[in-house]
């Protein structure tokens, strides 16, 4: 029995995911993954590691990140605390949407989860002091094929609705997608 309810999003393969949640006197229950759940949406990926990323303040913007092939990720994207609006970014060059975004607001009360195939780029902001987000990916770390595009490219236009934005060093130094290699 399906415990998820999936949702299609505008750009093909995003899907945004949302737990059947079990609640009693005692709290609740859900599954956050299931991969005969998650099979039964076309997500067939065999993931491999997963991430925890804890940001302080809002306002921290995580992105936009990816790997190029041949390490690209598949990444299943969860809160556990806070707020964050999660984006996803298609950077497949032959693909009707490339350039286009969306974003889910995820918390740890709506508990919706955003499933990225690979080929789209990925940022986080969070909405909240103190947010974590734990992420799923299909392939593993790969630091010679990780690659960051700036979050301010005028190309992709992305609103992303706080001010101030706090950033990494490599987020604020990466490059427009123009000037990048990533080779989706």
């Amino acid at each position: 029995m399906i415990q998820m309810e999936c949702k299609k999003t505008a750009l093909e393969g995003v899907l945004i995911l949302t737990p059947r949640v079990f609640c009693d006197e005692r709290g609740w229950f859900m599954e956050s993954y299931s991969a005969g759940s998650l099979s039964e949406f076309g997500i067939d990926c065999a993931f491999v590691q997963d991430n925890h990323i804890a940001s302080m303040k809002k306002g921290v913007l995580r992105g936009i990140h990816f790997q190029n092939y041949p390490y690209a990720q598949a990444k299943l994207v969860r809160c556990t605390r806070g707020k964050v609006r999660d984006y996803a970014i298609d950077l497949r060059k032959n693909s009707p949407s490339y350039k286009q975004f969306i974003y889910a607001e995820l918390s740890a009360e709506n508990k919706k989860q955003l499933f990225l195939p690979q080929g789209f780029g990925h940022a986080v902001i969070s909405l909240t002091d103190y947010s974590e987000i734990e992420y799923r990916v299909d392939n593993l770390y790969a630091p010679q094929y990780d690659r960051t595009i700036s979050y301010l490219d005028s190309e992709l236009g992305i609103p992303w609705g706080i001010e101030p934005i706090i950033v990494s060093e490599k987020d604020r130094n990466a490059p427009q997608l123009r000037d990048s290699d990533c080779n989706y």
